[in-house]
């Protein structure tokens, strides 16, 4: 295991900046005060014609606020933020107005590429006392990375994922939806416990977290309690729910919501039907894998899954069970628009974002509580979800959830005797 032994004579000097960190430092620190300063400008011109009784302007500036040092991901910088002195007053609410910087809040120390990077150290392993020895050399100074202040950050991301855990679902729709049970126990002594995820895509196609929890071995007890838990805080069955087959959320969906059609998620799929096979037949039977998932339609699926019965049913039953026992889930995203099908085949929203931590099973030294974990894993998913794009034409999954037909992907405006049968 490794860990951080820092020099305690070191511990407040984080030693000499090359000259190309410095050159970098200081001309963020030039380019964030003339930011600063051209805020401010344009914040006083704004009201530049409101006046008071005595003809003085009402909106001017007042100095500047004491410096302070703010962690970017250029380093430690220097800042000093003008100062405006507002004497307006709010009509609505009667008090004082004030100027709040958009680029740099009062009570900011670290910028969000700061604050994102935190939890997910710590889901690595990296002890609260590590901090400072670990990014004190890297960027150039320990100011807001002390124990006390991980600490601090760590109760405020549980009272936030407490928070996230209660809030009302009857105003969101959620149409798709994926699963999974992430194994995440660098922090954790009970190796048998996991994460239960699920994202869920709105009907206006942005994805979004709709729960986390820590469960026990993926159990349908636990995934039931989950879904049970979003069902009474007003969320509503899904179209389509897509998971790895293994999974006991199939149980706890059937018995919450049994209306939601089951998917399967093909990369799941595949690491199970080549744990099945020799090495020897894995650049076969993935060609032949990736025929089935990657056809044209429907049709062209179910012939490629007979053609994979054909070719590996007599040496390698199990294998092939894989395929024809769930074939109907695994094949459910053809019935749905063409242009989501990339989405619908695989939990890669859930598998992406866990990619960095989820296989990393060592507990380190001074393993941290389930909450903290859970906590750090909720500050993963919530900066992550800052990036995720939505799927691919949003504005059908709207006609998904009103219940539209779609024949190899297209939609079907009225259904006429004219239309070709689907291949049974």
């Amino acid at each position: 295991m490794l860990t951080v032994v820092p020099d305690p004579a070191d511990r407040d000097n984080p030693g000499p900046s090359s000259l190309i960190d410095e050159i970098v430092r200081q001309g963020a620190r030039r380019m964030l005060a003339e930011a600063l300063a051209a805020e401010v400008d344009a914040y006083i011109a704004q009201f530049a014609a409101e006046r008071g009784e005595d003809g003085r302007r009402l909106v001017v500036r007042n100095g500047y606020h004491q410096s302070r040092e703010v962690l970017t991901s250029a380093g430690s910088v220097e800042v000093t933020v003008p100062r405006v002195n507002d004497k307006r007053t709010d009509a609505a609410t009667g008090e004082r107005c004030r100027f709040a910087s958009a680029i740099l809040p009062p009570w900011a120390r670290k910028t969000p590429k700061i604050t994102e990077v935190l939890p997910l150290l710590y889901l690595h392993g990296l002890s609260s006392g590590d901090f400072v020895p670990a990014l004190g050399q890297f960027l150039g100074s320990s100011a807001g990375l002390s124990g006390p202040v991980i600490t601090r950050l760590t109760e405020t991301w549980r009272a936030e994922q407490r928070a996230f855990a209660e809030r009302d679902l009857s105003g969101v729709d959620y149409v798709y939806l994926w699963a999974d049970g992430i194994h995440v126990n660098i922090r954790l002594e009970e190796h048998k416990l996991c994460l239960l995820v699920m994202i869920g895509v709105r009907a206006d196609g942005r994805k979004e977290l709709i729960a986390l929890a820590d469960g026990y071995r993926e159990s349908t007890e636990s995934w039931a309690d989950l879904l049970r838990g979003c069902a009474r805080r007003g969320m509503r069955a899904p179209v389509l729910a897509v998971g790895d087959g293994a999974l006991g959320f199939w149980n706890g969906l059937r018995e919450v919501f049994p209306q939601a059609r089951e998917g399967r998620c093909w990369f799941h799929k595949t690491a199970n039907v080549l744990a099945a096979l020799p090495k020897s037949a894995h650049p076969g039977a993935k060609k032949a894998l990736a025929e089935i998932w990657g056809a044209e339609d429907k049709t062209c699926a179910r012939a490629a899954v007979k053609a994979i019965e054909a070719a590996y049913g007599a040496k390698f039953p199990k294998a092939v069970a894989k395929i024809t026992d769930d074939a109907e889930e695994l094949l459910a995203f053809y019935d749905y628009p063409a242009e989501h099908w990339v989405h619908l085949r695989t939990t890669n929203p859930i598998e992406s974002t866990f990619a960095t931590v989820r296989h990393r099973t060592k507990v380190t030294k001074g393993p941290g509580s389930r909450a903290a974990g859970l906590a750090m894993a909720f500050k993963l998913i919530e900066s992550a979800q800052d990036r995720w794009r939505a799927v691919n034409a949003p504005h059908l999954v709207a006609l998904v959830r009103a219940g539209a037909t779609f024949v190899n992907g297209k939609l079907i405006e009225r259904p006429t005797k004219d239309a070709p049968p689907e291949a049974a």
